[in-house]
């Protein structure tokens, strides 16, 4: 066996024995992840040690959202001891879901489809309008063109009832008309994006079995 075939032979063996073993280290990922929910997944009730603040340390899972040592983090870090299952992350994904769906929802007329995801204040005030615009024969046409901004914009625990709020700021796109009765456009455009803002604020009681968050207040 000649020179140039011996040493490629032995490139081989190096590259088949460092291909196995960064897929050991980095392990395979198959199919489709799951798409985040609001719900707490069942089987991550128990305690979830890399999401524990280190003695002296930050934890991280709060201080890339909120300031360290603000009220905001202080009041995330007791909804974690209340529920180590809890992750800022994670619920930050599932409230990117529940605002387009809760959103739609509303603007379509469709309040049952959501109903589970509001508390009855809202979902009062949100049924009113509803119950409004079909006394007034107007009808919404909206799709929901995407979100530009996500950001944690307050948190608030309360150490007796273990309830958690969690306030979160959304800019989104939309396009958005309504017509009257003769089906002509008397607001908005379907050729123009619109902007939309709101601040939306989610409760739980941290130490309940029900992982649902429902939607509690609305603002801009």
């Amino acid at each position: 066996m000649n020179g140039p075939v011996l040493q490629l032979l032995v490139l081989a063996g190096i590259a088949i024995f460092l291909i196995l073993r960064l897929r050991s280290v980095l392990g395979t990922r198959e199919g489709f992840e799951k798409k985040p929910s609001l719900e707490r997944p069942a089987d991550r009730r128990g305690p979830r040690p890399e999401l524990e603040v280190i003695e002296g340390g930050p934890d991280r899972d709060i201080t890339d959202h909120v300031p360290e040592k603000s009220d905001a983090a202080r009041a995330l870090a007791d909804m974690k001891r209340a529920d180590p299952s809890f992750s800022v992350g994670e619920f930050l994904h599932g409230a990117r879901g529940a605002y387009e769906m809760i959103l739609m929802a509303f603007e379509h007329g469709d309040l049952a489809s959501v109903r589970p995801f509001l508390s009855d204040e809202v979902y009062e005030a949100f049924a009113q309008v509803v119950e409004q615009r079909e006394r007034e024969g107007l009808q919404v046409e909206a799709k929901f063109e995407g979100l530009n901004e996500l950001t944690l914009s307050d948190a608030e625990y309360d150490s007796e009832s273990t309830e958690g709020e969690v306030s979160v700021r959304f800019v989104s796109e939309m396009i958005w008309a309504v017509r009257d009765r003769a089906g002509d456009i008397v607001e908005g455009s379907l050729t123009e994006r619109r902007r939309q803002k709101d601040v939306w604020t989610f409760a739980r009681v941290m130490t309940s079995d029900d992982p649902n968050w429902q939607l509690v207040a609305t603002g801009e």
